[in-house]
């Protein structure tokens, strides 16, 4: 084979590897659009029909159902954990940065139910075996670490149970809005953030005062002031 044969098999094998992402790409964003409507227990059949493809066609882009699967939960981790990153920019009482940080993460929930249940159903990627749910509540609660870690910066003090704490916190949230979406039991929306509020303030208050420290919740961190041991 020639240098300029080379070049020419090389130039068709990247426009067809681009074509492919891009095609992937767009497959990934109907078979989303499929979950939203019927559950995330929809059919390949109507991933399919949703992207206007018969389904062996689809095949073609992905190696498997799994291949496609792994696609799917991959961009669904994507979009929470990017439409999330926005409520991590503390300002305002502490309260209020509670507020903004799960509201933003319960609001995300109650929207795209089907999306993240489905990203829970399928959450294995890959020959790797990793798990994009793990994945995507380690960047949140590393994400709540750096929020909880603002308010001490403040006063220049360190509390070994800041990490711990997030990701327990990360996980109250979610199992209870998970629960919350299966069955609400009159419990509205609001509601379920007041409550995941006040238990994240207590649970984050208790963890304080061990450590010597007081804050008022309603006031901004710039005119708290630490008490003494």
């Amino acid at each position: 084979m020639t240098a300029s044969t080379t070049r020419q098999v090389d130039g068709r094998s990247a426009r067809w590897a681009g074509y492919r992402e891009k095609r992937r790409k767009e497959l990934v964003d109907a078979a989303l659009s499929a979950i939203a409507k019927h559950g995330p227990e929809v059919s390949v059949e109507l991933m399919a029909e949703e992207a206007g493809v018969a389904r062996p066609r689809l095949y073609k882009y992905f190696n498997d159902t799994t291949d496609l699967g792994a696609a799917i939960a991959e961009r669904v981790a994507e979009m929470v954990t990017a439409e999330l990153a926005p409520m991590f920019n503390p300002r305002g009482t502490p309260r209020e940065m509670i507020r903004a940080a799960i509201g933003a993460h319960t609001n995300w929930l109650a929207e795209h139910g089907n999306l993240y249940r489905y990203l829970s159903m399928n959450s294995a990627t890959g020959e790797s075996g990793q798990n994009v749910v793990a994945d995507v509540k380690t960047v949140i609660a590393r994400q709540v670490t750096g929020l909880f870690q603002y308010f001490l910066d403040q006063f220049g003090i360190e509390i070994p149970v800041v990490q711990p704490l997030a990701f327990g916190i990360v996980g109250l949230v979610e199992s209870s809005a998970g629960s919350w979406l299966q069955e609400p039991n009159g419990l509205t929306l609001d509601e379920l953030t007041d409550w995941l509020c006040d238990w994240t303030w207590q649970l984050l208050d208790q963890s304080l005062q061990v450590y010597g420290l007081e804050l008022d919740p309603d006031l901004p961190l710039a005119e708290a002031d630490p008490v003494d041991d």
